[in-house]
């Protein structure tokens, strides 16, 4: 399998999680300023969207979206227990979880990410960002993981765009939930492996 990724994007969530999963893959960095691998391919010939995460199979068939992708990993490695059993009700609060932070979250930073967003916008994307936030950081009081005991695809999800806020100035100092969930997260080794393999730790 090949990840096509840029470092701190998105696709650092399926990183996390063929870590995660202990899958062979190649990494194969697609610039998202530039659209182009390291070989000069336009990426656009990978992704007609030309973003990342794309999986590529080793029968060439590709994946694209973070959900979609994390899902397919965890069901590689079932004993790894990333993503509850197709057909239960585990699995699909697994999608409502995916779904909630690709929707109400990753998108939700966007604008900030944006050079056109007019700067008297932000503080209205970052009140409603703290909003949803804040409702998770309630989810999580008294449980280590989104899903509960068990780590699953929506927490390395969830890690990665939490990330952003450094880089944007979202200030979740106060949602101390979420702040020492994303210490746990970050301490695991395999988080700590995919971070470093994007040049994001030393």
């Amino acid at each position: 399998m090949k990840l096509y990724y840029s470092p701190g994007a998105c696709s650092l969530s399926p990183h996390i999680v063929l870590h995660e999963a202990g899958l062979a893959y190649e990494p194969v960095l697609a610039s998202t300023k530039t659209h182009q691998l390291a070989d000069g391919t336009d990426f656009y010939t990978i992704n007609p969207l030309g973003y990342v995460p794309v999986l590529e199979l080793d029968d060439g068939t590709r994946l694209r979206e973070g959900p979609a992708i994390v899902q397919y990993l965890a069901d590689q490695a079932p004993h790894k227990n990333l993503a509850p059993a197709h057909g239960t009700l585990g699995r699909y609060r697994l999608q409502e979880w995916l779904t909630f932070i690709g929707t109400e979250i990753h998108k939700s930073f966007s604008p900030l990410f944006v050079p056109s967003t007019p700067e008297d916008y932000k503080p209205q994307v970052k009140q409603r960002l703290l909003a949803r936030l804040q409702w998770v950081d309630s989810e999580l009081a008294g449980k280590p993981y989104l899903m509960g005991e068990q780590f699953s695809v929506a927490d390395a999800y969830l890690f990665t765009v939490t990330n952003w806020g450094q880089y944007v100035g979202l200030d979740i100092s106060q949602l101390k939930n979420l702040v020492a969930y994303r210490e746990r997260i970050a301490a695991r080794p395999a988080v700590q492996a995919a971070m470093k393999a994007e040049g994001l730790l030393k």
